[in-house]
C-alpha cells in the first residue's frame, strides 16, 4: 500500500509540498499513504466523515473543531495539499531553522500557530471569540473530564 501511494505522488509535487510545509520527503510520502488510507471514497479528497473515522479525533472533545480546520469555508472536501497545509501548523517551531525560507512565514511559525488556534475557537469567523464560543469549548472539555473521572471510578 505504501509503495502504491508514494508512486501516485509526483516528485515535483513532493518538492513543492516540502517548500510550503517544511515536511521531509519521507514524512510527505508517509502522510500521503495515510491520506490515501483515509480516503474511503477513493476520489483523492477527504470528507468530514473520513476524518470522523479517526479514533483520536472521535474521542477528542474538540475533534469537530479540529476537523473543521481542515476545510476552507464552504468546502466539504480537502485534497492532499490542503491536508498537508493544515498538518504543517502542528510541526514544532524549532523545525523552521532547518527550512528557512526568507520569502514566506512558515505555516508552523508562532504567529500562524496562534492564528490557527484562534480559528478553532472563532466558530462564526467574525475575528472575535465571543463569550458563548469560549463557553462552548469549556463545556466540552468539562464534560470530557467528567466522563474520564467516571470511567476511572
Amino acid at each position: 500500500m505504501g509503495s502504491r501511494a508514494s508512486s501516485l505522488l509526483r516528485e515535483e509535487d513532493i518538492e513543492e509540498i516540502k517548500k510550503e510545509t517544511g515536511f521531509s520527503h519521507s514524512q510527505i510520502t508517509r502522510l500521503y499513504s495515510r491520506f490515501h488510507s483515509l480516503d474511503k471514497g477513493e476520489n483523492g479528497a477527504l470528507s468530514r466523515e473520513d476524518f470522523q473515522r479517526i479514533p483520536e479525533l472521535a474521542i477528542n472533545p474538540l475533534g469537530d473543531r479540529i476537523i473543521n480546520a481542515f476545510f476552507p469555508e464552504g468546502e466539504d472536501q480537502v485534497n492532499f495539499r490542503g491536508f498537508m497545509r493544515t498538518l504543517a501548523h502542528f510541526r514544532p517551531v524549532e523545525d523552521n531553522e532547518k527550512n528557512k525560507d526568507p520569502t514566506a512565514e512558515p505555516l508552523n511559525s508562532r504567529n500562524n500557530k496562534l492564528l490557527f488556534a484562534f480559528r478553532l475557537y472563532d466558530l462564526d469567523r467574525d475575528d472575535k471569540i465571543s463569550r458563548d464560543e469560549l463557553l462552548q469549548v469549556l463545556e466540552k472539555v468539562d464534560v470530557e473530564q467528567k466522563m474520564s473521572i467516571r470511567f476511572l471510578h
